[in-house]
């Protein structure tokens, strides 16, 4: 169904970038077919989005498509935060290749790339519209410091609070306040004030965005490769794992690096700026490569440290760092790069095609970068990670958009939908363990009687599942082959404060059971955690 898109802006008139037949379209919206258009007017007084993480137009006049995509992501990220307990194939890759769950946070980023490039689209007094920016920025940073700091203690701890000494300063919502941050500075700011009646003229309008997106990646290119690494010490938690061939055990331990250009998990550039600008104590104390072989017999799982296994094994490290961030905010950038193609191109299927087109050279330069030596990294943010998971945010957008808003088949996505558009709710309450928490707090006489540990076991039963949410015989089972291993009678309290990120990131059953576990273990065992 051809339409019109009409655009405008303060400095002058825009015509569509095809035009075949008149409408009667305010300017400034867009056309997302079965017969919506999606409002893109953005005032000092009455801003369209509610936050950053859930961005969107009117709610009157959302892009139906772009909610299913955020809703999806949502859903993904529940089910492998769940089943990734049970089947660490699914979960986070500890250091290099890609899972299934390491598409959750860019397609987060792309969706509110897209959702950007719309709310922003017509902005009357750009200095209100960047104050209301920064302040929802600063709002979603707090937000994430007190859902990831720690905070919450989560499942099984009906307790809350924090050593500030000890809170984690980054997290998920910290890097998508940055990635919404610099994609909204760029799309008030650096656009060029051109109509676009071609190919050309749409490059030209936005090249200032695509400058900026390279001058990221170079930045980041360069400090992965050419900082210097030296050698550095950390602290031992109390929750550390002590080897069985005792090459160290609590107190300070020191990290032999001393080069340039190391991907590997203790001596890359990504920790080495997170350690000097946030400090080791508020970065997250349980890495995801302690599932790695160095560090974990059961590798991809988490478990007890193997002989000879390396001391930074223990050492802390940020998935969602700074330097990261910067490459993960490039993600945001190629969003905003297919809700312009929304936003100039009137024709449903020209939309369809030219994100196709988007879509296909993104993937087919991650494949490339990795086959010349960049690896797919997700706690660095590689650039070859980038590349394909934003190719595959854009695939992905592409199916839904030709689904929903082409086709109008809406029906079996009403539940996707209605999870996009409370996509940050949905990730405070359930990702972050907030409501399954909250109702452990209602138990039976023990606190152990309460609705969601009942219901983990008879799934269980139902099952016949030894791996789902408790695996405490086999890992009684693997703790009595160790010759060493500590307890601290402090286990819940201290775990709470270190790990510095929501409860959907580790194992729930692993503080749940130790108290139990410790009361099986011979006398001459000092402690544990696997």
């Amino acid at each position: 169904m051809a339409s019109i898109v009409v655009v405008t802006d303060t400095g002058g008139d825009r015509t569509p970038l095809l035009q075949n037949s008149p409408t009667d379209d305010s300017p400034g919206d867009v056309t997302v077919g079965c017969g919506e258009t999606v409002s893109s007017t953005t005032s000092a007084e009455e801003p369209p989005y509610k936050s950053p993480s859930d961005i969107s137009p009117d709610p009157k006049q959302r892009l139906v498509s772009l909610d299913v995509f955020r809703g999806i992501t949502v859903a993904l990220m529940v089910l492998v935060d769940d089943a990734g307990k049970a089947f660490p194939s699914i979960n986070h890759s500890p250091w290099f290749g890609v899972t299934i769950a390491d598409f959750v946070m860019p397609f987060f980023l792309f969706g509110v790339g897209v959702s950007v490039s719309l709310v922003f689209k017509k902005v009357p007094n750009k200095s209100a519209a960047t104050k209301k920016v920064i302040l929802r920025t600063i709002k979603l940073v707090l937000l994430g410091v007190i859902l990831q700091g720690g905070y919450f203690h989560g499942r099984s701890h009906l307790t809350y609070g924090v050593d500030v000494e000890k809170i984690r300063l980054m997290g998920v919502l910290q890097r998508i306040a940055i990635g919404y941050l610099l994609a909204s500075v760029l799309e008030i700011w650096l656009i060029n004030n051109i109509v676009v009646d071609s190919a050309v003229a749409f490059v030209k309008r936005y090249c200032f965005q695509l400058g900026a997106a390279i001058l990221l990646g170079l930045l980041y290119m360069i400090l992965l490769y050419g900082l210097y690494v030296p050698n550095w010490t950390f602290e031992v938690s109390t929750l550390s794992i002590i080897s069985s061939t005792s090459l160290f055990g609590v107190g300070t331990q020191t990290v032999q690096c001393g080069v340039r250009s190391s991907l590997e998990p203790p001596c890359n550039a990504v920790g080495f700026l997170d350690r000097f600008l946030l400090g080791e104590q508020h970065l997250y104390q349980r890495p995801v490569y302690r599932r790695t072989k160095e560090c974990s017999v059961n590798s991809p799982d988490y478990g007890p440290l193997p002989p000879n296994s390396p001391a930074w094994c223990l050492a802390p490290f940020d998935p969602e760092g700074i330097l990261s961030s910067l490459m993960a905010a490039i993600t945001c950038l190629i969003g905003l790069h297919y809700g312009h193609i929304l936003v100039h191109c009137k024709d449903q299927m020209q939309r369809v095609i030219l994100w196709s087109i988007s879509s296909l050279p993104l993937l087919i330069s991650g494949y490339l970068l990795n086959a010349v030596g960049v690896p797919l990294s997700k706690p660095l943010y590689t650039l070859s990670y980038m590349f394909i998971t934003a190719g595959a945010s854009g695939i992905i957008l592409t199916i839904i958009f030709f689904i929903v808003d082409v086709k109008c088949i809406r029906k079996p996505t009403v539940i996707f939908q209605w999870m996009g558009m409370n996509a940050l709710i949905i990730y405070a309450l359930a990702a972050c363990d907030i409501f399954p928490g909250a109702l452990q707090g209602f138990y039976w006489r023990s606190p152990e009687n309460n609705l969601v540990d009942v219901s983990e076991r008879l799934l269980q039963t139902v099952l016949h599942s030894e791996k789902w949410e408790n695996a405490t015989l086999t890992r009684l089972s693997d703790l009595t082959k160790r010759d060493r291993v500590f307890f601290s009678d402090n286990l819940s309290h201290s775990w709470s404060q270190e790990r510095g990120l929501c409860p959907s990131y580790y194992y729930p059953w692993e503080t749940k059971r130790a108290t139990a576990v410790s009361e099986m273990l011979p006398s001459s065992y000092a402690g544990f955690e696997s």
